[in-house]
């Protein structure tokens, strides 16, 4: 029974922190092209 609940605990955390990482890394690619974007017509 508790090994159950430690198992699910570990696989739901890991579930969230992968989601974390991956809404993480897709903002930042995100922000990283609206800079360029911005560098291009400050500069340009």
């Amino acid at each position: 029974m508790i090994k159950n609940i430690i198992k699910f605990t570990l696989a739901s955390t890991l579930i969230i922190s992968g989601l974390v990482i991956g809404t993480t890394i897709f903002t930042a690619k995100g922000i990283d092209k609206l800079g360029d974007k911005l560098e291009d017509t400050i500069y340009n």
